[in-house]
Order: C-alpha cells, then structure tokens, then sequence
C-alpha cells in the first residue's frame, strides 16, 4: 500500500527533471499521473516531440497507471484539457503539482520586454490557469456534497524568496508564486483543499549552468512533494519549503520587526533616524544568489 494508492495527480512539467522525478514518485507510491509536458528547450520554445508519454512508459512498465497530456498549461484551453484529462481517463482529481518552467536569463538592463513576459507567462500563468480549473473542479465536488482532500504542490524557487542576480525575471516570476499559493491556500480551504509551495535544490538542465556545482538529484527533492500531495499531510497549508538532498526546511517569511511609533507626521529626516535605528536591530537578510 502506498501513501498515494488510489489518489489521482497531475505534475506539470513532468517530461525531464524535478516534473519527471515527481511523477514517478508519485506512481511509485500508488497514484494514476497525469504527464504533462510541452516539450520544448530550456528557453520555452519548441523542441522534438513532448518526452511525457517516455515517462507514462516508464511508469507502466514499473506496474503504475498513467496518461499523458500534451497542452499548453499556461492557455485556459490547455489548463482545462489538463484537468479534464484527468477526470476522463480517472474520474477524479486529488493533486496537482505546479512544476511546468524554463529560463531566460539576463542582467537587468539587458532583459528584453520578450523575455520578461515569457517568463511569466510560463510560471506565474503556468501555475495560476491549471490551479484555477482544478480549483472549480474541487469547489463544485464540495458544493454537491462530496468529500474533497485536494493538494496542490506549487514550485517556486530560492531566486523568487532571496533574489538571484541574473534572473530579475525568474526571482520576480518565482516569488508571484508564493503569493499566489498563500491566497489560494487561504481562499480554498472551505472546500478541502490545501496549497503549499516548494523551493527545490537539484542538478537538472535549468540549474547545471547556473549552479554547476550543484549535486543534489531531482529525485531528492520528490518525496516531500509526494507527501504534501497524500491525504497525510492533513493540517499543512500555506507554507514554504526548501528541499536539497537530506535537507528539508520550512522557510519562514515576512513578518513585523522592529516598529517604532510617533503621534503625528514624521518629517524626512525623523524618518530617516528612526529608521537607521530600527535596521540597527533588525534581522540581515539572506543574501542575494550570486552577489558579492
């Protein structure tokens, strides 16, 4: 018996990498995967034919159910088909794992308005579009009475909660998304779903150029995903996790620090002292990926 036996899952992205690493995963683990992938390069433009239905292969061979699915996530016609997908060929939906991404990388003043729009549209209307068709599926089983203990695994990024340097579109994109996931986490609670988020670490094709030296395996980062997909992670909604090889941490975000307050108008130079005051016993923030 596995942790997913009889849960239906859709990843995103599941052709290569982290998407592929997950969606075996979660087959291994019991569950019917739904593979998406588009099939294109690392810069977000098409390539030889979609590697999804590789991964359905694979998964079948090893004893697990599996389909494929070839659309554009970040269309509301391809998102619909996604989540349709997954009703047709299973009759049901439990997960859904936000993973579909490429990059474009370049220093600010050399970032294209192309790429900046591209990269966006791929991340943040990658995850916004599948989790929104997959939400009114959810919301319309509660409504008719049925029981709902939905997941949703959102992939954000070290670069969208520190910064990276070389990837103001990316960081920008990747920290859309944990916004995103805690508004939806908030708003679909009523009808049993829950939204987290996870910040991976692993060698695949995205990161080997930015991160060479970087050793952890996708498949490092897939059990926790895994988890946070199963009916055993009853409670866990709205958080942040980082996930590299062994190492799993809840990532803690903006909340108050030091306040000072005064009756009245500040003036700017108040302002200014009061402030240097209150940065004096504030926490360092992290440091930017790839400064200094």
């Amino acid at each position: 018996m596995g942790i997913c036996d009889g849960r239906v899952v859709i990843v995103t992205g599941a052709g290569r990498g982290l998407g592929r690493a997950h969606a075996l995963a979660f087959a291994a683990e019991g569950a019917k995967v739904v593979v998406n992938d588009l099939g294109v390069g690392l810069d977000g433009r098409p390539g030889a034919d979609s590697p999804a239905a590789q991964v359905v292969e694979e998964i079948r061979a090893a004893g697990g159910e599996a389909v494929a699915h070839g659309g554009d996530v970040a269309t509301a016609d391809g998102a619909a088909s996604l989540v349709a997908t997954a009703v047709d060929a299973y009759g049901r939906l439990d997960a859904l794992v936000n993973n579909a991404g490429f990059l474009r990388d370049r220093m600010l003043v050399n970032l294209d308005e192309d790429d900046w729009d591209a990269v966006m549209r791929v991340h943040v209307k990658g995850h916004f579009l599948p989790l929104k068709h997959a939400a009114a599926y959810w919301r319309a089983a509660s409504k008719a009475g049925r029981e709902v203990t939905a997941r949703v695994v959102n992939t954000t990024s070290g670069a969208g909660l520190l910064g990276s340097v070389g990837q103001g579109n990316y960081a920008a994109a990747k920290a859309g998304i944990v916004g995103l996931t805690l508004v939806a986490s908030a708003e679909l609670a009523r009808y049993g779903v829950q939204v987290n988020a996870i910040a991976p670490a692993a060698r695949t094709r995205m990161t080997e150029e930015v991160f060479g030296d970087l050793d952890a395996a996708p498949e490092d980062v897939s059990p926790l995903v895994v988890w946070l997909g199963s009916a055993a992670s009853a409670g866990v909604t709205g958080r942040v996790f980082e996930a590299e090889g062994g190492r799993i941490t809840v990532m803690e975000g903006w909340h108050a620090g030091p306040t000072v307050r005064r009756e009245g108008r500040w003036s700017p130079a108040e302002s200014g002292e009061a402030t240097l005051k209150l940065l004096a016993d504030a926490r360092t923030p992290g440091a930017v990926y790839g400064a200094g």
